[in-house]
């Protein structure tokens, strides 16, 4: 378990680290053109990196959502989640004051946003709390079927990283507007503790959403799925202890 603790803390810092960093570093200079469309690529990049790196050791979450969904879906040991949640957030926050540290080292920098979640006010487009809930819940929901349809038997072997870093990179693609994206509570607490806005006021809903949506996702993988499939990969009962 030691070990599927440090991967799981391992790979939310590099998502968290990574993805938020595109946002605070690059995405934060215009003339390098990264742009909402790289920073996007830029969340993808850490999840499909990162699930071949360590997905055989912990299963490769990143997400308490995605612990709460494959759970859910009888892919993962309930008694697991807490754990896994307390290094995903571990990880995240280490991630985001790393980031913090660098950041700061430009002459007149401040934290802002702080690439953190938020609605009303506090969504880059403005959109209202309903809406984030909304897009928030589909999201995940839709992001825990990617992973579930990706890492099932019937799918191709070795190819899930891709699909779901894919699938990632299209919902913040969707949602960064809306929301700037969370679909993970690790990484919406993690920037949110530095953020100089209400960002920690907001922080229930990337909670409740992201949650509400992985277990619906799975509910519906449930459904559709053949009974008795067995699952192999990411979130498979074969992670290293």
């Amino acid at each position: 378990m030691i070990r599927s603790l440090a991967a799981e803390a391992v790979g939310t810092f590099w998502l968290v680290f990574g993805g938020c960093g595109s946002a605070v570093l690059a995405a934060a200079f215009p003339e390098l053109g990264i742009g909402f469309v790289g920073v996007s690529m830029a969340f993808g990049l850490t999840v499909l990196t990162m699930a071949y790196a360590v997905g055989g050791i912990s299963g490769g979450h990143f997400n308490p959502a995605v612990s709460v969904g494959l759970a859910t879906a009888g892919r993962f040991a309930w008694k697991d989640v807490a754990p896994y949640t307390i290094a995903q957030l571990f990880g995240g926050v280490l991630a985001a004051g790393a980031l913090l540290a660098i950041a700061s080292g430009q002459a007149g920098w401040s934290p802002g946003g702080f690439a953190s979640n938020g609605f009303g006010e506090l969504s880059p487009g403005g959109f209202s709390m309903q809406a984030a809930l909304l897009i928030e819940v589909i999201l995940t929901a839709g992001f825990l079927i990617i992973i579930l349809g990706a890492t099932s038997k019937a799918a191709p072997a070795d190819f899930a990283p891709i699909a779901i870093g894919l699938g990632l990179t299209l919902i913040h693609l969707i949602s960064i507007p809306v929301t700037n994206t969370s679909v993970n509570p690790a990484r919406s607490t993690a920037v949110a503790f530095f953020a100089e806005t209400g960002a920690m006021g907001q922080l229930w809903l990337f909670w409740v959403a992201p949650i509400v949506g992985a277990v619906l996702g799975a509910l519906i993988w449930k459904v559709v799925l053949m009974p008795g499939e067995a699952p192999e990969g990411i979130g498979s009962e074969g992670a290293e202890e």
